[in-house]
């Protein structure tokens, strides 16, 4: 027992001083991200209205009913506390906005990013310039004043409309306030902010040796053979990693959406998307217990998707190892 207790002794002499220097992490860790996620976890089964703490009700399932009624029919339901609730109209709603948005911004995002990265690949004189100018827009997209400035140039009387009728077109449409339209003016800002995808691409780029499409080219490999035989497989994994991040990105996109949208979620709800409604719910109408348990289920969603994406890596993504 004696030489155990020296043991931790011992052990505790020497990392001390790296336990010491560790000290704000491991605070930072447990009071600010740990914490309040098992906090909110709590908060997902509760009825909480941060107005009014003292009346916060266990309802255990309750916020998740709230959810996926609808697709049991459901138009409301009884808690366990007895507290007749209503289900959520909105709710699937908000999940078609941001999966349409995923599924169509994500492809189009990287699929512009890998050409213009290709583009930059080459030698061509100022490359450096025309780099740091397609990563700008990445800069400044998630901001207020650029998502304010898109809402601008959208409108029935924005600059796109007054460009276009000098072209002969008539009768343009509002592209913000029209149901039809305004989910693909966010789809647009999305492949704008090309840039981060570009750089990552282009140092992949940057790791395929010359020497493949050489040999292609004396074989007679055409541009489009050698881009689908040689580019395509030695880049997969960064396309795999662009993919996630991009992906993760676009199921947490806030802003664009808030301000475009008029923090409202647009005409019909066409830019109602999950995180919009999740802090409407939230912070308008106090419900942060229904608020907490929606920031569970996304968390959830964007995990099944990784790990979709991960499982089905193996059949299109190569690391050179000959597998």
């Amino acid at each position: 027992m004696r030489r155990q207790q020296t043991g931790i002794v011992t052990f505790i002499r020497r990392n001390a001083v790296a336990y010491i220097f560790l000290t704000p992490w491991f605070l930072g860790f447990f009071v600010l991200t740990l914490y309040p996620m098992l906090y909110s976890l709590w908060l997902g089964f509760t009825d909480y209205d941060f107005t009014q703490p003292d009346s916060t009700q266990w309802i255990g399932l309750g916020n998740y009913l709230k959810m996926f009624g609808p697709i049991w029919g459901l138009s409301q339901f009884t808690t366990s506390t007895g507290e007749v609730m209503r289900v959520d109209p909105y709710y699937l709603k908000s999940l078609s906005v941001t999966f349409t948005y995923v599924f169509a911004s994500v492809p189009l995002k990287l699929g512009f990013a890998l050409a213009v990265a290709m583009l930059m690949n080459q030698k061509l004189r100022w490359v450096p310039f025309y780099r740091a100018v397609y990563y700008i827009p990445t800069l400044l997209g998630g901001s207020v004043a650029v998502a304010v400035l898109w809402r601008k140039l959208f409108e029935r009387d924005g600059l796109v409309n007054s460009f276009l009728e000098t072209l002969g077109f008539t009768d343009l449409p509002g592209w913000i306030t029209n149901p039809k339209y305004a989910i693909w003016t966010l789809v647009l800002l999305s492949v704008w902010q090309f840039g981060s995808s570009m750089i990552i691409f282009l140092a992949g780029l940057k790791q395929i040796p010359q020497e493949y499409y050489e040999a292609a080219s004396v074989d007679g490999a055409s541009k489009a053979r050698q881009f689908f035989a040689i580019t395509i497989p030695l880049l997969s994994p960064v396309i795999l990693f662009n993919l996630v991040m991009q992906m993760i990105s676009a199921f947490q996109v806030f802003t664009q959406a808030y301000i475009i949208g008029g923090g409202s979620g647009g005409v019909l709800n066409s830019t109602l998307f999950y995180t919009l409604h999740l802090y409407i719910q939230g912070w308008t109408y106090h419900e942060m217990g229904y608020a907490s348990a929606m920031a569970w289920v996304l968390l959830l969603i964007i995990g099944v998707f990784t790990v979709i994406v991960f499982r089905t890596s193996d059949m299109w993504v190569s690391y050179g190892t000959g597998e």
